[in-house]
């Protein structure tokens, strides 16, 4: 069964290749969604998939790419859309 979340990432998590090492990290646990950049400085994402690869992109998004400095998470669950791929949108 499929579920889906909304993340929003609040932290240095613009201009580190935070979208690019999240949207790799989603491929490489079959997770399908979107992430987008903030007005506000913050990254939003919305990803699908099984509870255990969703566990471990949660897990994944609380530190990010080496560059990024994550402060907070906060993660809530949303209606499945059903993305094929995860994609980088633009805000």
């Amino acid at each position: 069964m499929e579920m889906a979340i909304s993340i929003t990432v609040k932290g240095k998590v613009q201009g580190v290749f935070y979208r690019a090492s999240c949207q790799k990290k989603a491929q490489a646990l079959g997770v399908t969604g979107w992430c987008r950049n903030l007005p506000n400085g913050d990254v939003e994402i919305h990803a699908e998939g099984s509870d255990q690869a969703l566990n471990q992109f949660v897990d994944w998004c609380k530190n990010g790419p080496e560059q990024a400095r994550v402060e907070a998470t906060f993660t809530h669950k949303v209606e499945a859309e059903g993305f094929s791929t995860f994609e980088i949108r633009r805000a």
